[in-house]
């Protein structure tokens, strides 16, 4: 069943008559057909209206919604012959992130991406796409066996952040994610990273330091989650929203001040209410963006990269 949001509910309504029309048996004179089809376009017309004007709290909300594809859903659409690999060869095998080799549009590729799970079961068994120590290293063991056998690296991004537990923190959670940040930044070879859902934290940072960084329409992308913000400025997590707003998270804010790359378009109320149509528009821009990267060499790959990283933030200080 489709979950809705609570801006949503005008057109939860809508699609909830329309359900019961069609199953109706005794129409009473009633032309279903037609009827149905005013709804539907009714329905439409409110969503295309709510999602016109999203406010940035709306689009946090939208950004999380379990509906949404995720890093398993990305890998299963997109990659052909793929090869998942585990364990970072030091300590365990963290499912929180997920990646292997496979081949995109016959290209031999390796993926790396935060999964948060689809079910109460998974959520659990991949920590809800909280990553420990051990999630970073085995993604520094990835990237560097792609720069082994110069396969390009497509990261996907969906996690409020690493795992924030003692446990982590004993095993070094600070010092994997800037290593995992500085072994992006070294990649000898082409790192497209996507933010598909909610980019939090260094938890994302970790696999988003990139060549090119794509953000789909209603994702997000923040140091830190709007709740938080506002329990640390306010002291009051009711605040989340004015935070949202400051915070300057969605992915329309950060391509105007020059964080990302690209907008990737979603269909109209979310990648949750069209998966195939969010998976193709996926598809297309990370085809356009390996047409332009494969060919450079290494050392001008590094070289973009490091401009592009030290650019960000002159304008605003000029």
């Amino acid at each position: 069943m489709r979950q809705f949001l609570d801006f949503e509910k005008p057109v939860a309504e809508l699609e909830n008559k329309i359900d019961e029309l069609r199953q109706m048996t005794d129409p009473n004179g009633v032309n279903i057909a037609e009827e149905t089809a005013r709804l539907q376009e009714k329905a439409e017309k409110h969503l295309r209206s709510i999602y016109a004007k999203l406010t940035p709290w709306q689009k946090v909300q939208v950004a999380r919604h379990a509906q949404r594809p995720h890093t398993q859903d990305y890998i299963n659409a997109l990659l052909t012959e793929f090869t998942p690999l585990a364990g970072d060869r030091l300590y365990a095998d963290d499912k929180a992130i997920i990646g292997g080799i496979g081949r995109f549009d016959g290209m031999p590729v390796v993926v790396i991406g935060t999964e948060r799970g689809s079910d109460l079961e998974t959520r659990l068994a991949h920590n809800f796409g909280m990553a420990r120590p051990e999630g970073y290293r085995k993604a520094q063991r990835l990237m560097k066996l792609a720069g082994r056998f110069n396969l390009p690296i497509l990261t996907f991004i969906d996690t409020a952040g690493a795992w924030p537990g003692i446990d982590a923190e004993e095993r070094g959670q600070a010092e994997a994610i800037a290593r995992s940040i500085e072994v992006c930044l070294e990649a000898p070879v082409p790192l497209i990273a996507t933010v598909i859902g909610e980019g939090g934290s260094g938890g994302a940072v970790a696999l988003g330091a990139g060549d090119r960084v794509m953000m789909l329409e209603h994702a997000i992308y923040s140091v830190i989650s709007p709740e938080a913000c506002a329990s640390i400025l306010w002291r009051d997590p009711k605040q989340a929203s004015t935070a949202a707003e400051t915070l300057k998270l969605t992915a329309q804010d950060l391509y105007r001040l020059g964080l990302i790359d690209r907008i990737i378009p979603e269909p109209i109320g979310g990648a949750q209410r069209a998966p195939q149509e969010a998976l193709d528009a996926v598809k297309q821009a990370l085809g356009d963006e390996l047409k332009e990267l494969v060919p450079l060499a290494p050392a001008r790959l590094k070289e973009l990269r490091r401009e592009k990283f030290l650019a960000m933030g002159r304008e605003s200080l000029s």
